[in-house]
């Protein structure tokens, strides 16, 4: 029991060291905004092509931020998924996945 929790704290942290590790780009209209989160879903960056850049036009502006945002965010929960999948031991899946 004691040899499993060792292996389960290592696995955590080798998990923790992944996620701070990992940038994700999300995109939204066509690459006019940019954003970059790391694993743990925080943001890094985000780039806004100038041509969006609208005082007329700010509700548009607010939607691609967002629309990249979730891209980003769905592009982490993904590599993450993977990244966890090739750390358990074979036949061993992750809840809901």
């Amino acid at each position: 029991m004691q040899q499993m929790m060792k292996q389960a704290q290592q696995m955590q942290e080798r998990l923790q060291q992944q996620m701070a590790e990992l940038r994700v780009e999300g995109n939204a209209g066509g690459g006019m905004v940019t954003v970059v989160i790391n694993g743990a879903k925080l943001v890094q960056s985000i780039k806004i092509d100038p041509e969006v850049v609208s005082k007329d036009d700010v509700g548009m502006l607010q939607d691609l931020i967002v629309a990249a945002l979730n891209d980003a965010h769905r592009k982490a929960d993904e590599e993450m998924s993977q990244k966890m999948g090739g750390l358990l031991p074979p036949g061993m899946k992750l809840p809901g996945m």
